[in-house]
């Protein structure tokens, strides 16, 4: 009986997670900063959630360090991030992050990948390369990118804007 109730208890929480999952992109659909999709984007998509009970989902690891630069006397609570497998919401700080390799990031010139296990970041290096890192490593990265992938992101819209 007490398996049962045990299994029961964990294929809800289980739901539930699933549930918040979907309910994170429902309530936040597009990038506080971009306005990308963040659905389109599951797998790179972050959720920060602050002390003061309020939370910004972004599209990116980029995009969070914008959100983090902007609110300085904020303190975080939780920072979820989209598992690159599966893009399921995981913690970013726990995470295991790839920097780099042959895969185009979002936002970024430097692609920043979060993987749930070090079996999926391992996994991702044997096809697309890069360096397993931790995600202090990773939004060092962000920071020190900031500035030229703000100017590619801004050459690419004014490149769209008079192509069309």
């Amino acid at each position: 009986m007490k398996k049962c109730m045990a299994a029961s208890i964990l294929v809800l929480a289980m739901i539930g997670l699933v549930f918040a999952a979907e309910i994170d992109i429902e309530k936040y659909p597009s990038c506080t900063y971009c306005g990308m999709n963040r659905a389109k984007f599951a797998q790179s998509r972050m959720l920060i959630e602050y002390e003061d009970g309020t939370a910004v989902g972004v599209c990116s690891l980029r995009c969070a360090a914008v959100d983090l630069i902007n609110n300085l006397d904020k303190t975080p609570r939780r920072i979820g991030v989209g598992d690159q497998t599966n893009q399921k919401l995981i913690d970013a700080e726990k995470a295991v992050w790839v920097l780099g390799g042959n895969k185009p990031g979002v936002m970024t010139s430097r692609a920043k990948w979060a993987f749930a296990t070090s079996q999926g970041a391992e996994g991702f290096i044997k096809e697309h390369g890069g360096t397993m890192t931790t995600f202090e490593a990773s939004m060092n990265a962000a920071c020190e990118d900031l500035y030229q992938d703000t100017r590619m992101i801004r050459e690419k819209r004014k490149m769209k804007r008079t192509n069309h």
